[in-house]
């Protein structure tokens, strides 16, 4: 995507707050960054990491320089494995107008030689939030993976096709965890954009105590 666009779709929608979390990488988000300066959007840096499990873990971060920290740990953790466009498609990097910088020959679709709890332990390090991703997915998920959800996490984030209020009736692995839910979009007409927090400001720090509604924070999901 585009991130010109990106910016403009999240605006559209009214959407205040997003994180870019590309699979294994981090090479756009600085791109995504500076196309959303000087208007209402806050961008998080992020990836959405495989593990050795084969889960995703979403890492945010409060820096680009801590993601890019993050980036140098995974990328010595990944295979070294050449991508094939025909059978993958491209793997791009642009600028902030959506000009093409450069390609990744690297296969970014694979899993990362770190398992889960160490890569949480190691995103913490940094300065990150690490969150298991759409724990209720029947692939790359905790529960499909492990059958359980290890100890430590702070939230969990539900797909787009789960709703809230059922959530944990039908996964009970997941009851009394703060949920999150995003769109993966891979796609504009993906955003989401139904998570509501009530913040003083639009940081980690702010989304965790929102998430454990401290002193007047909070995080309604519409829907």
């Amino acid at each position: 995507m585009i991130p010109p666009l990106i910016v403009q779709e999240a605006l559209e929608r009214g959407i205040r707050l997003i994180a870019i979390t590309d699979h294994n990488a981090t090479g756009n988000i600085r791109a995504v960054i500076q196309a959303a300066q000087g208007t209402n959007l806050t961008v998080l840096p992020g990836m959405e990491l495989q593990t050795r499990e084969e889960v995703h873990l979403l890492c945010l971060f409060e820096t680009i320089e801590q993601a890019e920290t993050w980036q140098k740990v995974v990328d010595s953790l990944l295979p070294d494995r050449q991508n094939n466009p025909e059978f993958f498609g491209e793997q791009f990097f642009v600028n902030s107008e959506g000009d093409f910088i450069r390609r990744e020959e690297r296969l970014l679709i694979v899993s990362a030689e770190i398992g889960l709890d160490d890569a949480a332990e190691q995103v913490r390090a940094i300065g990150g939030f690490p969150i298991p991703a759409h724990v209720d997915r029947k692939a790359f998920s905790l529960i499909a993976n492990l059958g359980l959800v290890p100890p430590g996490f702070e939230a969990l984030e539900i797909s787009r096709h789960l709703k809230s209020s059922e959530a944990a009736t039908r996964f009970p692995q997941i009851r009394g965890y703060p949920l999150i839910q995003s769109g993966d979009v891979h796609r504009l007409e993906e955003f989401l954009g139904v998570c509501e927090f009530h913040l003083e400001a639009p940081t980690l720090v702010e989304i965790r105590m929102a998430l454990k509604s401290m002193a007047g924070r909070s995080l309604l999901i519409a829907s």
